[in-house]
Formats: structure tokens, C-alpha cells, sequence
């Protein structure tokens, strides 16, 4: 079947500045046809607004952006009414495809009845070939069969075409809003954070969805593992020496680029600060020791005056040189690497006030009818358990159980004096006008947050901490809702998909600190890239909440899971 070569999206020196911070300055990028480019960066660096600007939702202060004339983006927020129905949304996502092959029908008639010599009839043949094309381009004749594979993928296959959007989840509302763009096939797509909320079966599919557009992809993505199996491209909005940086691959190749570039960046600051601090003595301090304050000895006294001027001389030429070598270099020096974010909480949970043989937490046949099907769990003092399944088996919810926010059957058993923290996914704080600062002072008491200041955890930038709660975004709020359990850390930390919106950079961190310290740690996540890495035991949620079920305890699974535990 013959395609089109669809159209490139360019934008050139895109400059946006918000609240009189330039979110992007200057950025420019080029999207040829089958290129699938990435935005990686921490939070606040630019990826959202870049989206936004090249779909034309937002208006750049200066800059271009060309784009081809069919362009589709996933918003974070689902950009339908909540009254509309899932009816809508598919009848939206196939109008175009339908309204060619109306017209395709239509021109195909009026061909039929207009003779090859009438006047109009090749202003009609290329208009029949226009639309022909187009229908080639989108599988037109195909696009119910695809949207049914589409809506399986995603797991909403089952939802009637009748239900409304609120009464879907957030999750199924995201899925829905990406369904519609895969039906829909536009020439260039653009998405948002795509894989949130989606288990590893709908994630993989979406990959080979987007992998099979012909036209242009640009997303931002916190997903390592998406970033790894779709993008040919990565653009790296974090400060860099000469601004953001396209890199040509994945995000394994990404790793390895970006580490030695920064080795190299650090390299060349420190070499040159080095060379900075020499010039700095030679020009203030050479002349003092070149030429200390003394008299002439006797026996020097007749061409004293002579030699002196001539040291002098020299000196002053020697102080010139280097004033103007520190001039030139201090003009255009390496501007400093940034201080990446670290997570460096020394520990995440605080140790068990004894270590016996009884458990900080025990259930037996607990369950939440609708919500998660009855499990026995067993969670020691150092544990590291990870909870895994599909959406709507019910890993939120042994969460909030576990964390005693919701009732549940079956028998519940907690630690005396047992202290827990959740770290859920919905951040939300009371006072959203406070400032970061003021909330993390309140929250833990003044005295507990000078014992460990906020900026010295490295997850919020210090110049955050004066922003109200209500400016930051879902990124941050998530990293200080962390910040508070880690500055108080609980015996027991439960964190529901803790790696959701942060920053690749600082995921790799915070696993890295998930395995060290007292106390237990228990958390949910869809992160495969975490997954690969866990060491701990897994606790595999694998049926719906209203399923039969029974416990099945197996050894091995991954070579570097420990225990798995199999809920089935």
C-alpha cells in the first residue's frame, strides 16, 4: 500500500517565560517522519510547555513552530467533558477517517457521472486522489476493526459504549484519551507522560503502537523502560554547557552519553578553575614575593637604583600579563555543572524498637470486596516487599489497608506503637498557600526540621522553598509529600508508585536508597525498570478484586527477585 511521506515538525529558538522565569530559552528541534523523540529532564525544565507549544495550545514569546496540519496530543488532563461518553470519544477519534471515506464515496459517484472531457472532471480526480491517499495513510477501511484492538490493549474493551467519563478513574480516563490517539492516527503525535496508569501489558502495546506510526513522535516520558524500547531520539532539557542536547538512541545509549559528557563538563570547570586560581596569585601576589620590602645592602647601594627599576619592570609586565590572562578567561569561563538533585536521605524508614520474631504487621484472609481479593502477608522488621499486578488487582489498596486508612475483612494485625507513613499518589496539602518551606517547618515541628533541612534530602531546588504549595508541580508535591516521610522516617514506609513524576535521574536514586537502612519498606509500583532491579521479596497481585483466589508461594521468578509470592 502506497503512504505519503508526512510533513516534519520544526520549531526554531523557542523562548517561553512564565511568572518571569524563562521556562525554555531558545530551544529549537527538528522531527522528521518515523523519528521518535523523547524529553528528558527534571521537573520545571521546560518538557510540558515544549509539548504544548509545538501542538499550539500555548503561544511561544518568540520563536516558530511549523507543524504538519493533523497533530495529536495527549494532555495530562483528559481534554473531554466529564458528561461526554465513551461514545464520544471513539466518534471523535474516527470522525476524520469517516468523514474521508464520506467523501471518497461522494467523489466516487460524481466520477461516475461526469464524462473524462467535461471541464470539471480532473479537478475532481485530484480531488478523489487526495482523499484516496488520505484513507491510505489512516487504514481508513480498517479504523473500527483498530479501534477495538486499541481499546483491548489498553484494557477498555469491556467499557460500554454508553458509560460516562465520570464514572471512569483517572487512570481509565487517561487510557481512554490515548486510545483515541492511537485510533485516530494523526501525522504527528505528541504525548504527555503516556504510560501512567498503564500495567506492563498495555505499556508494551502502546510501544508497538507508536512504533508503527509513520509520522512524527515527540514525547516526555518519566517511564525509563518507554523511553528504552520506543525512542530513536532523546533531547535533554537539564542545563548543559551549550543548552539542551539531542542524543541519537535510547535511553541506555542516553545513560552512557550523558555520564561522560558530565565527567567531561566537571572535568574541564575544574581544570579551569585551577587555572583561574593561579592566575588569581600571580597577579596579586607575585609581586610581593618577587620583590619584598627591603633596603639596599651597603654593597648595593650604588646601582641599587638601577637593578630595582629593572625588577620592577619586570614584575609589572609579569602582573599585566596575568591580570589580562585572568581578564580573558574569567570572561568567557565554563559556566559551574549544576548540582543535580540526590536523594540523600541517609535512611528511609527508622528501625524497629525491637527486633523479635513478631511481625510489624500480619494479615490473614484480609480483603475489600470490589477492590482486593483476600490475601494472607506477612511484613518483618527490615523488609523490602514490592507489589505488583495489573490495574485493579489491588495494590492501592492493601496499601491503604496496610496503612490502617481503610477497612477491610479479614484479620489485621499491627504492631504495638507500630508507626507507619504512606506516601499515596494523590499528593494533596491543606494549605495550599503556604510555601514550601513554612509547610515542611509545620509539618515536622521547627526543631525536627532544623535536625534535617529540607534542601539537605535533594529532592526540591532551593529556590522552591519560597514558591506556595500551589504553584509547585505534581512532581514536587509528590517530592515533598517523600520529603516529610523521610525526615521523620516512619518504622513501616508504604509508597504507592513512587517513581510517578520524578525525574530518571532521581528515580535511579531513590531505588538506590529503597535498599539500604532499618526499618521496612513496602511499595507498589508499574515501574518495570525499578522492577528489573528489585532485590527484595514480590508480592504478585495477579486477579481481579472478585475473582477466587488462592495463595500460591513460589521461589526464584527473576534470578534477582528473592521470594515471589503469587496472589491468583
Amino acid at each position: 500500500m502506497s503512504h505519503s511521506t508526512p510533513p516534519p515538525l520544526i520549531a526554531h529558538d523557542l523562548v517561553r517565560i512564565r511568572d518571569g522565569r524563562r521556562v525554555l530559552d531558545g530551544v529549537s528541534l527538528t522531527a522528521s517522519p518515523g523519528r521518535r523523540i523523547g524529553l528528558i529532564g527534571e521537573n520545571g525544565t521546560g518538557k510540558t510547555t515544549l509539548l504544548r507549544l509545538l501542538a499550539g495550545t500555548d503561544q511561544p514569546d518568540s520563536g516558530t513552530v511549523n507543524r504538519p496540519p493533523d497533530v495529536g496530543f495527549l494532555q495530562q488532563e483528559m481534554p473531554f467533558a466529564t458528561e461526554a461518553t465513551v461514545a464520544d470519544v471513539l466518534d471523535e477519534a474516527l470522525r476524520e477517517t469517516r468523514d474521508i471515506l464520506a467523501d471518497l464515496e461522494r467523489l466516487t459517484v460524481l466520477l461516475s457521472r461526469t464524462a473524462e472531457d467535461d471541464p470539471g472532471h480532473p479537478a475532481l480526480l485530484d480531488a478523489y486522489g487526495t482523499r484516496l491517499q488520505q484513507a491510505q495513510d489512516r487504514e481508513a477501511w480498517d479504523a473500527d476493526r483498530r479501534a477495538a484492538l486499541v481499546l483491548d490493549g489498553l484494557g477498555l474493551g469491556g467499557f460500554g459504549r454508553d458509560r460516562r467519563l465520570d464514572s471512569l478513574s483517572g487512570g481509565q480516563r487517561g487510557r481512554l484519551a490515548l486510545a483515541a490517539l492511537l485510533i485516530r492516527r494523526p501525522t504527528a503525535l505528541l504525548l504527555d507522560e503516556p504510560t501512567n496508569h498503564l500495567d506492563d501489558d498495555a505499556s508494551a502495546f502502546v510501544e508497538q503502537q507508536v512504533r508503527d506510526l509513520p509520522g512524527v513522535t515527540v514525547l516526555a516520558s518519566h517511564d525509563r523502560a518507554f523511553l528504552d524500547a520506543v525512542c530513536t531520539d532523546l533531547i535533554d532539557l537539564d542545563p548543559a554547557v551549550d543548552g539542551p542536547v539531542r542524543h541519537g538512541g535510547n535511553y541506555t545509549s542516553y545513560l552512557a552519553e550523558k555520564r561522560r559528557e558530565r565527567e567531561s563538563w566537571e572535568r574541564r570547570w575544574t581544570e579551569e578553575q585551577q587555572e583561574l586560581t593561579l592566575l588569581r596569585e600571580k597577579a596579586q601576589v607575585t609581586a610581593h614575593r618577587l620583590a619584598p620590602d627591603r633596603g639596599p645592602h651597603d654593597n648595593e647601594k650604588m646601582g641599587y637604583g638601577h637593578r630595582a627599576g629593572r625588577v620592577q619592570s619586570q614584575i609589572s609586565r609579569r602582573v599585566r600579563h596575568a591580570a589580562r590572562q585572568l581578564h580573558e578567561l574569567e570572561a568567557a569561563q565554563l559556566a559551574e555543572p549544576p548540582q543535580p538533585l540526590r536523594f540523600a536521605g541517609p535512611y528511609l524508614a527508622a528501625s524497629a524498637a525491637a527486633q523479635t520474631d513478631e511481625p510489624l504487621l500480619a494479615l490473614k484472609k484480609v480483603g475489600v470486596p470490589g477492590r482486593l481479593a483476600k490475601v494472607d502477608l506477612r511484613v518483618d522488621a527490615v523488609d523490602r516487599l514490592l507489589l505488583t499486578g495489573g490495574n485493579g488487582t489491588g495494590k492501592s489498596t492493601l496499601l491503604a489497608v496496610l496503612a490502617g486508612r481503610l477497612p477491610a475483612e479479614g484479620a489485621v494485625h499491627r504492631r504495638p506503637g507500630l508507626a507507619i507513613g504512606l506516601l499515596a499518589q494523590d499528593t494533596v496539602f491543606d494549605r495550599p498557600e503556604l510555601t514550601v518551606r513554612d509547610t515542611y517547618s509545620q509539618s515536622l515541628g521547627a526543631e525536627r526540621a532544623e535536625v534535617v533541612p529540607l534542601l539537605s534530602l535533594g529532592l526540591l531546588h532551593e529556590a522552591d522553598l519560597g514558591r506556595p504549595i500551589g504553584h509547585l508541580s505534581v512532581g514536587q508535591r509528590r517530592r515533598l509529600a517523600l520529603a516529610l516521610l523521610v525526615a521523620r522516617p516512619p518504622q513501616l514506609l508504604l509508597l504507592d508508585e513512587p517513581t510517578n513524576h520524578l525525574s530518571p535521574s532521581l528515580c535511579d536514586e531513590l531505588e538506590d536508597a529503597l535498599g539500604t537502612g532499618p526499618g521496612a519498606i513496602v511499595l507498589a509500583s508499574h515501574d518495570r525498570w525499578l522492577r528489573r532491579r528489585w532485590q527484595g521479596r514480590e508480592l504478585r497481585l495477579g486477579s481481579r478484586a472478585n475473582a477466587p483466589t488462592r495463595a500460591r508461594l513460589s521461589q526464584g521468578g527473576r534470578a534477582d527477585s528473592g521470594r515471589v509470592t503469587t496472589i491468583t
